[in-house]
């Protein structure tokens, strides 16, 4: 019996297989849990992670943010990943939803990160 934490990593599988990255489009990857959100932009050419972002960051910045719903923050870690890619001269990459749907707060990083300058 398969759960679904075994069949989105086999989606993940299947989905990287045919992603090509270079070194002037590295990828960005969501990772989603029940109560935060991660993004990195990792290049697979050197196999190292170039700019990370998480909801946690913004959680320990502002004490007030923490009442805001999962998909603002979402948001608003694509912008700051989005921020630190941009400062890092990156400014197109690959998207990799990890085998998430892209609904809900894999959505909001995509559009934080669209937003923030980031071309995908």
């Amino acid at each position: 019996m398969i759960n679904n934490v075994t069949k989105r990593k086999l989606r993940h599988q299947r989905i990287s297989k045919k992603m090509t990255s270079s070194k002037d489009s590295p990828r960005l990857v969501v990772f989603r849990s029940n109560k935060h959100i991660y993004g990195q932009i990792i290049d697979m050419v050197k196999s190292h992670t170039i700019a990370s972002s998480s909801d946690l960051k913004i959680i320990g910045q502002d004490k007030s943010n923490s009442k805001s719903s999962k998909i603002d923050k979402s948001f608003q870690v694509g912008e700051i990943l989005a921020k630190n890619a941009i400062h890092k001269k990156i400014k197109k990459v690959v998207f990799d939803r990890a085998g998430y749907k892209y609904h809900g707060r894999v959505k909001a990083l995509a559009e934080g990160a669209r937003k923030g300058g980031l071309d995908f």
